[in-house]
């Protein structure tokens, strides 16, 4: 695909109002009911991951799956919880025409949302 066309991603953490640096992604393609790992990475000190998670040859329509390891990332930055309710928070997408896809996370411990950005 040419042109813009990219995915990228941004994780901030609402609990402390910061950028969640460090946290672990996996970013997976979907084909019916099974999936195929395509990347995996952490987020730099911005809370966003250095260079788009596709792009040119790389991007491709279709579904995938990107995999925020927040459980980890709490317990990592000493969020210490008697009873964690998040662990890894998986949000499914599709991507249908050759366009920037942004997909934020904003993340608690016990919460999270997601949409397409820009």
């Amino acid at each position: 695909m040419a042109g813009s066309a990219r995915l990228t991603t941004h994780v901030l953490d609402t609990t402390h109002g910061k950028p969640a640096a460090g946290m672990r992604l996996d970013l997976l393609m979907v084909h019916g009911d099974h999936t195929h790992h395509i990347w995996s990475g952490h987020t730099n000190a911005d809370g966003r991951v250095d260079q788009p998670l596709l792009e040119g040859d790389r991007f491709h329509l279709g579904s995938y799956e990107l995999i925020f390891h927040v459980g980890q990332y709490f317990e990592r930055i000493g969020v210490n919880l008697e009873n964690p309710f998040l662990d890894t928070v998986p949000v499914r997408f599709t991507m249908s025409e050759a366009a920037h896809y942004h997909v934020p996370l904003l993340v608690s411990p016990y919460g999270y949302s997601t949409y397409r950005g820009s």
